[in-house]
């Protein structure tokens, strides 16, 4: 998980950077609508790529591309939200080990 940690130093880093030189500090100027549309537009690539992973093994990179990019705008998301993947990793070490429909139970 120390690439996660990484990252989340280098989107910090670049969140404040002149948006002309960085992908993700143009992101942040945009907003956070825009960072939320890039996860939408990232989350149906995902989606498409495992279906068509399904029918034709031989595109399972795909998916890791996909996925790749979606947890990336994600972090970028916890980045505007001054949160970080260490939060989420925090909240699944919480629920390991409880069954999803306790846990599911346990949010009502």
């Amino acid at each position: 998980m120390h690439i996660l940690n990484d990252l989340t130093e280098v989107l910090a880093d670049r969140k404040n950077q002149n948006a002309d030189e960085s992908y993700v500090a143009s992101l942040h100027q945009a907003g956070l609508n825009k960072i939320l549309e890039k996860i939408g537009e990232e989350a149906t690539e995902v989606i498409i790529a495992a279906k068509d992973a399904e029918a034709n093994p031989g595109q399972k990179d795909e998916v890791i591309k996909e996925v790749a990019d979606l947890w990336f705008h994600s972090m970028v998301m916890l980045s505007n939200l001054d949160l970080t993947a260490q939060d989420v990793l925090n909240e699944l070490a919480e629920r390991f080990g409880i069954g999803g429909i306790e846990e599911k139970a346990g949010r009502e």
